[in-house]
């Protein structure tokens, strides 16, 4: 008896995985971009010393992340009908009846009160950290912006996606009061956009019907879209690492830069290949060929720091 329940148990934890996208949780990440690189700055090695700095902005990172599954929730309620007609996402807990809409609504109000709570108290405690509560209400004006009528605007979605990260990484500095380079703030909005359009991409070659506003997106225009977001996104880092405080510190950093070209057009060559770029979450953790890029980027850039101590 015990091991059925047990097994149901772990059923619904799997069920709900699923429904509030955990494996996505991983977008949340560009939060703590501000502390990762305020510990390499040593103009900003008061700010990250110790352990409050890094707490704060992982407890963001976890905001983030159950006011993000909130509006998940929400987008699958809203998007019931057309989700239904999609290959893949018909699968989906709400889509195919596994969870109620009724019963996704409420876990969503509860999880978007939970997340949201956190900002709000540091900002009561901490009020210098007005910006960071700032950014996490902007966010969930924009996300509702985005559920009502803005995901069915072609071209303008992509950017309110987009931009939902170029707030996350401002959320991530906010908190901690850190400096972020410009540079970095803008290039992690054109990689996002240069993701979406991948998405948007495999999406309208393969369920084209699933959605109206994939109706609307232009192939060429698609295709330019994704070229010179992708191309703005090197360029930006790259610029980052020569004319940034950080670039200044660490001369070798712009060698890391040649890694970033080669993620970007490995993703083009899947984009334009056979890669399932419509689940950029599942490519980014089993395409081979981009973890050895990865993994290339951080002996680079760990080699680039040491050289320069």
């Amino acid at each position: 008896m015990a091991q059925v329940q047990r097994l149901k148990a772990m059923k619904l934890v799997r069920l709900w995985g699923r429904a509030l996208r955990v494996d996505q949780w991983t977008k949340n990440g560009v939060v703590m971009m501000a502390w990762f690189f305020s510990v390499a700055d040593s103009s900003q090695r008061d700010i990250v010393r110790g352990w409050q700095s890094f707490l704060l902005a992982f407890a963001m990172a976890g905001a983030f992340s159950l006011v993000s599954s909130s509006f998940y929730l929400l987008n699958d309620v809203s998007d019931y009908d057309s989700d239904r007609r999609h290959p893949v996402k018909r699968h989906r807990p709400v889509a195919s009846g596994l969870i109620s809409r009724m019963t996704a609504v409420r876990v969503a109000l509860t999880l978007f009160a939970v997340g949201f709570a956190y900002p709000a108290l540091v900002v009561m405690i901490l009020p210098s950290r007005t910006l960071a509560f700032g950014t996490v209400l902007a966010y969930t004006v924009m996300q509702c912006l985005y559920t009502g009528f803005l995901k069915r605007v072609p071209y303008l979605d992509v950017v309110t996606l987009s931009a939902g990260f170029l707030l996350r990484a401002t959320a991530g500095a906010a908190i901690i009061t850190a400096y972020i380079s410009p540079w970095l703030l803008v290039c992690t909005l054109t990689l996002s956009m240069f993701l979406a359009f991948c998405k948007r991409k495999n999406e309208k070659e393969t369920a084209a019907d699933s959605r109206e506003v994939l109706r609307h997106y232009h192939k060429k225009t698609l295709n330019a879209c994704i070229v010179v977001s992708g191309v703005l996104s090197f360029a930006e880092y790259l610029a980052y690492t020569i004319t940034s405080k950080m670039g200044a510190r660490f001369p070798g950093l712009w060698t890391t830069s040649l890694f970033v070209l080669a993620g970007i057009v490995r993703y083009m060559y899947l984009a334009w290949g056979a890669g399932d770029t419509g689940r950029p979450e599942k490519i980014l953790l089993s395409d081979k060929i981009l973890w050895c890029i990865l993994a290339g980027y951080a002996a680079c850039s760990v080699a680039a720091v040491a050289v320069s101590l």
